[in-house]
């Protein structure tokens, strides 16, 4: 038996490939982090974990990493995929769900080192959790959020389908700021012109709700 089985779950594009976080592929995300993420006078994240002491910053990822393996049920998930290009991890694609065997509901975040921004790979790695989710987990909508500034995140949105949900104010940096909120159904997701492969799927479904 396979006591963790998101261990064998892999998700391949024609680019990337994205599999659940592990130790050594945390290494590689530190140095994707430490390499820079976005301008400094920018804050894409609603917390702002960019902004640690570069001293802990490593030691605060893999905490906040590990936390998020350890209390992952099925009631309440998240997987977060490491994705590699030609071997190297350069970001993270996260996918979360809350009540999924009811809901039906998957919210994602992600992030991609600067030097691998604006070729495309965002729009990939979204739309591989997304083709995940509708089609290996049988979910109905997949929600996200991004600042009204994150313009990359809202391309994203609107190349896969996503249509605004409204606004939450939230802080950001001291100051009140809209927080968009964004959705997207199985019926209205553009999918890509590509398919996606899917290794190590059926060991995880009772974990992810999704049996």
């Amino acid at each position: 038996m396979e006591h963790w089985p998101l261990r064998d779950l892999v998700l391949r594009t024609p680019r990337l490939e994205l599999r659940p976080d592990d130790d050594v592929g945390l290494d590689g995300l530190v140095e994707a982090a430490y390499a820079g993420v976005h301008p400094p006078e920018e804050m894409p994240f609603l917390v702002p974990w960019t902004e640690a002491d570069p001293a802990y910053l490593g030691r605060g990822m893999l905490q906040y990493f590990w936390s998020e393996r350890a209390r992952l049920a099925p009631e309440s998930w998240s997987i977060h995929f490491l994705v590699r290009h030609e071997g190297r991890v350069i970001g993270t694609q996260g996918l979360t769900g809350t009540d999924f065997a009811t809901t039906r509901e998957v919210s994602s975040g992600s992030w991609l080192g600067r030097a691998h921004q604006g070729v495309g790979l965002g729009t990939e790695m979204r739309a591989a959790v997304l083709l995940f989710a509708f089609d290996h987990l049988r979910a109905r909508r997949a929600r996200s959020d991004a600042f009204p500034d994150n313009h990359a995140s809202h391309r994203v949105s609107e190349k896969l389908g996503y249509r605004r949900d409204g606004t939450t104010t939230v802080v950001r940096r001291g100051e009140p700021v809209d927080d968009v909120r964004l959705v997207v159904g199985e019926a209205e997701f553009v999918r890509p012109d590509w398919a996606l492969a899917v290794e190590g799927v059926d060991g995880c479904l009772g974990l992810l709700g999704a049996a």
